[in-house]
């Protein structure tokens, strides 16, 4: 392995549907993605995470997959994928594509053999039951089996249209291995992994019960394919597999990470963890202490696809994010949380480790929570009351009014009318913007390489350095605190009060 880039990159996530139009459609496409590479290239990043552009008939968003070896007609085709794949490349921008392993769409060939009795079958969870074989509650909430006829139920964690497969079966394990090697050849620099906890289920379909092992969550056995696809991946030069993990028990998460499965693993604790020195402090410290005992890199991630946007979080009483806790609504202090979007930009951007950047963040999108429900799009929504579709809303590039040069056409999800001042356009060269301050930060990460020490400023701040040189401060007291002693201020999320740090602010400091 000669260049292990995942360690410590700044990796932007593309929501494909979001980022670019390039045919008028409303839709994102790879063309507009194409069209939009020098935006990525200058903010600096080292690679693009894609979310699904496969075949799907979008029950949920591309994530339920028909073709894994080919793009959906809305998105492109094949051929595009590949020329931005080699342009991303050019521009030494490395391409990560999202890979859905414990389930297909009920669209694709394998689900429909299997409805008219083929051997595809053995594929699925099917199970015959005059009642329904267990009380599971699906990720989205609401009952996780369908009936197919008067006996016969068919599983699907997410929603009907996305049936699980059965990872017993060893069809089902060549296929991923082949879908890999495919985009491996075509250029892919690295797979993230969808759901990668979920795919094993207990063959004996007991009930979840508080204290017992449960039936479908992070199975032993989930370990042996992680195994097999490394393997594929060190056939080939500098590939890395990223799983999407959502698991507070560490030791378990750290599991997937040891040295013969993924490379890395999507750090949540940050992303869920309220706005409190504290309570941030000891999840760093968890972090880093689990990865350091694997050898993995600790990543860092603030919003996502799934998530509400973090500006949005950040300006509400209750700062944190979980599935089960729907603050959709609750009032939320823009201004404040902006400030302290800045803050946590220098926050990710200093620790070790890789830094996840979700399109948007760097131009301070705040969730969009004023949808009409008649265009709400997300089957969550139906199931749990809250949408994703708020943080899913496409990008603003330029122009005082929507559609802000995202498309020609109207865009899948409205754009608030606020956003004229968060467009590429309005920021570029603004040294008080977002925009410019993401492009400063990740420039100015020259001590991405060197050791962590925690640096002692005080209740209330928390501080540390990388190397002999450099310090990261950041003030989450309930006053001013002074700077260390430093030779000078490389990089200041907000406006500093001479040698005053403000709440809510964080700078970077070249030491003495």
């Amino acid at each position: 392995m000669t260049n292990q880039w995942w360690r410590d990159a700044v990796i932007y996530q593309v929501y494909p549907r979001s980022f670019a139009d390039g045919d008028g459609d409303g839709v994102g496409d790879i063309a507009g993605i194409r069209a939009r590479l020098g935006h990525l290239r200058d903010l600096g990043v080292d690679a693009i995470w894609m979310s699904p552009w496969y075949p799907s008939p979008m029950a949920d968003a591309g994530y339920d997959v028909s073709d894994f070896r080919d793009i959906d007609p809305v998105f492109g085709d094949l051929s595009e994928a590949e020329a931005l794949i080699a342009e991303a490349h050019e521009a030494g921008i490395r391409i990560i594509i999202d890979i859905v392993p414990n389930h297909i769409s009920s669209e694709h060939p394998w689900f429909k053999a299997a409805l008219a009795g083929g051997k595809e079958r053995d594929y699925f969870w099917f199970r015959k039951s005059q009642n329904m074989p267990t009380n599971w509650v699906g990720e989205f909430g609401g009952t996780a089996w369908t009936k197919v006829d008067d006996d016969t139920w068919y599983l699907h964690l997410f929603t009907p249209e996305q049936p699980d497969l059965n990872w017993e079966h060893p069809a089902v394990r060549a296929e991923f291995e082949s879908i890999l090697r495919f985009w491996f050849d075509r250029g892919a620099d690295g797979i993230r992994i969808d759901s990668a906890a979920l795919l094993f289920k207990d063959p004996a379909l007991p009930e979840v019960v508080e204290g017992e092992p449960h039936p479908f969550h992070d199975l032993d056995a989930v370990h042996d394919v992680y195994r097999s696809w490394r393997r594929i991946a060190d056939e080939y030069e500098d590939r890395a597999l990223i799983g999407e993990v959502w698991m507070p028990d560490v030791e378990r998460f750290t599991n997937y990470l040891r040295p013969d499965e993924l490379h890395a693993a999507f750090n949540f604790d940050l992303l869920g963890c309220a706005w409190d020195p504290y309570l941030m402090r000891s999840s760093i410290e968890r972090t880093l202490d689990a990865h350091a005992g694997v050898g993995a890199p600790p990543t860092w991630v603030l919003s996502n696809h799934d998530v509400t946007r973090h500006v949005t979080r950040y300006g509400r009483a209750d700062t944190t994010f979980s599935f089960e806790n729907n603050l959709d609504g609750t009032p939320a202090d823009l201004e404040l949380g902006t400030r302290r979007a800045r803050a946590a930009a220098l926050l990710t951007l200093s620790l070790p480790g890789s830094a996840y950047v979700y399109q948007g963040e760097e131009l301070g999108l705040w969730e969009n929570e004023s949808i009409p429900e008649d265009q709400i799009q997300d089957p969550m929504y139906a199931r749990r009351g809250h949408t994703r579709d708020g943080c899913r809303v496409p990008l603003p590039w330029s122009g005082d009014e929507p559609p802000y040069d995202f498309t020609t056409g109207a865009p899948w999800l409205p754009q608030p009318a606020e956003w004229k001042d968060r467009t590429v356009q309005a920021q570029t060269g603004d040294p008080s913007s977002m925009l410019e301050l993401y492009r400063s930060a990740i420039r100015l990460r020259a001590f991405k390489d060197r050791d962590f020490a925690w640096l002692d400023r005080g209740a209330g701040v928390l501080a540390w350095t990388r190397g002999a040189d450099f310090a990261c401060v950041l003030n989450l007291s309930g006053g001013p605190v002074p700077l260390p002693e430093h030779e000078t201020v490389l990089l200041a999320s907000g406006p500093l009060d001479g040698d005053l740090l403000p709440q809510d602010t964080a700078a970077w400091l070249r030491l003495k």
